[in-house]
């Protein structure tokens, strides 16, 4: 987990299966918070907008900490998981005088936010990219594409060497 602040909120006896609202924690896992709402808000489920709200949630925990930096662009979806809440038993009427047992289940849903560490730059580092120097008695390679091309060049040098 990332170091500095990290919040978390928790709906319970969300009335939905955990296995159905697992589906939609996946997408926004490791997320950062403003893509993970986009996300929610495009989602076709109807837990997702118990997810939203939940993450949100989440978010103004993450505001109150002491130690905050006010940024929350800098908050990520570290952790989100459904666990299976309590069944409520209901009976449907069956052929016959007999009787189907309904399993109506809840869920318990819980976001959890951390904030990224900021990227610490050292003074006079060099921010290009890295310039690589080949290797001892290495030999430069051609793409496929450059060998035909070479190739085609060759045998239009030796047509035109014979019609001279």
């Amino acid at each position: 987990m990332a170091t500095g602040i990290e919040a978390h909120a928790t709906a319970r006896y969300i009335r939905t299966s955990a296995q159905k609202a697992g589906l939609v924690l996946d997408l926004i896992r490791g997320k950062d918070v403003n893509r993970a709402l986009a996300t929610l808000q495009f989602t076709r489920k109807l837990v997702a907008s118990d997810v939203a709200k939940l993450l949100r949630s989440a978010i103004a925990n993450a505001q109150q900490k002491e130690g905050f930096s006010g940024d929350v662009d800098r908050l990520f979806v570290s952790a989100c998981y459904a666990n299976q809440g309590p069944s409520q038993k209901r009976v449907r009427p069956a052929p016959m005088g007999r009787a189907f047992r309904v399993l109506k289940r809840t869920a318990h849903l819980t976001v959890r936010v951390s904030e990224r560490p900021e990227k610490v730059v050292a003074v006079g580092a060099n921010t290009g990219t890295p310039t690589r120097r080949p290797r001892a008695g290495a030999v430069s390679r051609k793409s496929p594409a450059a060998s035909r091309q070479s190739k085609t060049s060759a045998a239009s040098k030796k047509t035109k060497k014979a019609k001279e």
